[in-house]
């Protein structure tokens, strides 16, 4: 049989805007999939002057969002909010409102105070009287969470490492939002370990309402396999609090625990080409590096089955390693951890022409007759055309993934992805969501047989069988 049958790619994805994957929450607990655990939590919200009065809407409908999703009431989950700026304002306490819709309302006639940034203040009044029973907070318990979550834009006026950490001291956990020119040291200094999960920033109020799904999660309880809120390819097999994945008939499960594969032979050429632009911000360039770690998880990588190869681009393009250069996923993964940021403008385009001038040539380590496979990320519309240079990649026979964050385009994914368009590109509002993308993005890489050659073959084998029990009667009669 040829070695060189055709080959190709099966990708099982997800095309999940934020909104789309808030309303599968959503769904879920409407279904009884997901309840949230008794917790006590209290909003500490800036309204300081920084903080426009259509800012401040924009905060009131993200609080109501995040309540929509609690099980509020007396003996569930109570909620409070505490309204600052240079006083403090207890404006729903934890024992006002038993019911859902009562809260939200309450919620909506909250108005900014429009002065200044005492956020240590506000902290220690929610610790002294938010937190109190007085306030209908209930008596410590390790069935009863407490949760503050901070939302401001700005530095503070006022010392908050030391209030922040007699806060956390008494059992509060401590969620920090920071919003456009917040400063990010304060809100490490306030929140709780660990800082992925616990401090989270935002370009603009305008779009802190892709957070709502990360705090439905964070006080829900759910059956991850019903949900779909899990990462196994084929079976989910539900346990308490946790999952475990399986595989179909005919299929394997690979070391990673998650991904299956019926391809044992599988070799491809895998370059990843990264946008490393300023837009993207050092905080979501780590991020972007795990993605990429994590889809290196799922590649059979060795000598002789997948080879990845990683391209960098701002204003100009950088090749960190060529393909064939680590073999073993450790040595892979930590030289993708070792990339650094490069900032600068955003042109794609030229990075798409290196890609298929460079990348897949022989000389940086391509091998002949094995499926070429690129993965194009990036977060914003490219300053030069990309036209040309997409069209030229899939007419060389590339597989081409296009995989867009907050403000990339998404008529420009569209171009740049293979056929059918659909399977080949993926958007995201958020960089701390890209995991759910990872989490789907499997490349298998098997050979195709060309049933007409499958078929000669078979035809040969009978001949050749048939001939030789002929002989074989001829020798036997002979003998006797």
């Amino acid at each position: 049989m040829s070695p060189n049958l055709p080959l190709f790619l099966l990708l099982l994805g997800l095309i999940g805007t934020q909104a789309t994957v808030d309303l599968r929450t959503a769904a879920a607990m409407a279904a009884g999939l997901c309840k949230t655990r008794p917790t006590d939590i209290v909003f500490i919200v800036d309204s300081s002057r920084s903080v426009r009065p259509s800012e401040f809407e924009q905060v009131k409908v993200f609080l109501a969002k995040v309540i929509e999703g609690l099980d509020v009431g007396p003996n569930a989950t109570r909620v409070g909010v505490v309204n600052y700026a240079s006083r403090v304002k207890n404006e729903v306490s934890l024992k006002t409102h038993r019911t859902k819709a009562g809260l939200i309302k309450a919620v909506t006639k909250i108005e900014p105070l429009s002065t200044g940034t005492m956020t240590g203040l506000a902290i220690q009044f929610a610790l002294n009287v938010a937190f109190s029973e007085g306030e209908g907070a209930r008596v410590k318990s390790p069935d009863i969470s407490k949760v503050a979550i901070i939302v401001t834009d700005g530095r503070p006026q006022d010392n908050v490492k030391e209030i922040a950490q007699r806060a956390r001291d008494a059992g509060i956990e401590i969620f920090a939002i920071g919003v456009g020119r917040v400063d990010m040291s304060t809100l490490k200094q306030m929140a709780s370990d660990t800082l992925d999960e616990h401090v989270d920033y935002v370009e603009s109020y305008s779009v802190i309402e892709k957070l709502t799904k990360k705090f439905q999660e964070a006080f829900c309880v759910s059956d991850l396999c019903a949900t779909g809120d899990h990462d196994c390819e084929q079976v989910c097999i539900s346990s308490p609090g946790s999952y475990k994945c399986a595989c179909k008939d005919g299929f394997t499960l690979m070391d990673d625990g998650r991904s299956c594969s019926a391809c044992s032979n599988s070799a491809t050429d895998v370059v990843f080409l990264i946008d490393g632009s300023k837009s993207v911000r050092p905080e979501n360039f780590e991020l972007v590096k795990k993605w990429i770690n994590q889809i290196i998880d799922k590649l059979d990588v060795s000598e002789s089955k997948a080879h990845v190869g990683l391209v960098q681009y701002s204003s100009l393009v950088r090749q960190e390693f060529p393909l064939g250069r680590f073999n073993n996923k450790k040595d892979l993964k930590d030289a993708v951890k070792k990339m650094a940021y490069m900032e600068r403008g955003t042109m794609t385009g030229q990075a798409l022409r290196y890609l298929s001038d460079s990348s897949f040539s022989p000389s940086q380590g391509a091998r002949p007759g094995v499926t070429k496979v690129g993965i194009v990320f990036t977060d914003g519309r490219s300053q030069d055309y990309i036209g040309d240079a997409a069209k030229k990649a899939k007419e060389h026979g590339f597989k081409m993934y296009a995989v867009g964050v907050g403000n990339a385009v998404e008529d420009e994914l569209k171009e740049i992805a293979s056929e059918p368009t659909g399977e080949h590109y993926f958007y995201t509002a958020d960089f701390k969501t890209m995991t759910q993308i990872a989490k789907k993005l499997q490349i298998n890489i098997c050979q195709e047989e060309d049933p007409c050659e499958c078929d000669s073959l078979v035809k040969f084998q009978k001949k050749v069988e048939d001939a030789l029990q002929a002989l074989t009667k001829k020798y036997i009669l002979y003998k006797t």
